[in-house]
């Protein structure tokens, strides 16, 4: 059974943590790898100066991909994809996991503070509708 892990990442150091765990558990499990940016018409930076325009879909493709190719080194025979969808990051995490019948999502603990129901926005709502198992990385020192 060919199995999917779905990560949700952005440009954070705790989002390639966060990556980085997902990889792992789909490399123990013989799973691919999806790697999701969410963005919004307000979620991603505008390209630096230097740098032609693009669309705020390209950006955040190109982060999912970078996210990827900082992975291949240490994961280089997972099969990983990086994809770009456009919605709140909880939603777009969901759709995806749906959309590829993932076996589980990965997030990052972020904005985790205190007991379960502190969690952060987008862990909590991933949990809430997530049509998978969901696993919350460590990704923060205390």
């Amino acid at each position: 059974m060919a199995n999917t892990v779905v990560v949700g990442v952005d440009e954070s150091e705790t989002a390639v943590k966060a990556a980085r765990k997902a990889a792992w558990l789909a490399a123990s499990v013989g799973a691919s790898l999806t790697v999701v940016t969410a963005f919004d018409d307000e979620a991603l930076p505008e390209p630096p100066a230097d740098i032609a325009p693009m669309s705020v879909n390209d950006i955040a493709a190109q982060i999912a991909q970078h996210v990827i190719a900082g992975l291949r080194g240490e994961f280089g025979e997972l099969e990983m994809t990086a994809r770009a969808e456009y919605g709140k990051p909880a939603k777009a995490l969901v759709a995806v996991a749906e959309e590829v019948d993932a076996s589980i999502i990965v997030v990052g603990n972020k904005r985790v503070q205190g007991l379960a129901a502190m969690l952060g926005s987008i862990a909590r709502d991933v949990a809430h509708h997530a049509p998978c198992d969901v696993y919350i990385a460590h990704t923060v020192e205390r």
